[in-house]
């Protein structure tokens, strides 16, 4: 596993998301409360953004159909059928910097 730079603390404010690209993948980074996570930013329903959806706490609610994952696990929480839960990723914070584990 590699440690890639994707950004600075101070790009992404508390209740923030910032869609970014690293290792060829579309990820999703969520700062709440100053905690930094990050995810996949495919919904697994039918492959919009998460970054054009909403977040509420630690939830991340899809813009198309309403899919609700937590952004510290990338589980499913919500969503009237089973889909799969997204991929999550290890973030490190290192001075003002966010880098993630790929």
């Amino acid at each position: 596993m590699g440690k890639i730079i994707v950004g600075k603390i101070s790009d992404i404010p508390s209740g923030k998301m910032h869609k970014v690209t690293a290792d060829g993948k579309e990820i999703l980074i969520i700062n709440t409360n100053g905690n930094f996570y990050a995810i996949n930013d495919t919904c697994t329903h039918a492959g919009a953004s998460l970054s054009e959806g909403t977040l509420d706490e630690c939830i991340i609610t899809c813009g198309w159909h309403g899919a609700k994952f937590d952004c510290k696990t990338g589980k499913l929480s919500a969503f009237p059928a089973k889909i799969k839960d997204l991929q999550s990723y290890k973030v490190i914070v290192e001075s003002d910097n966010i880098f993630l584990e790929v």
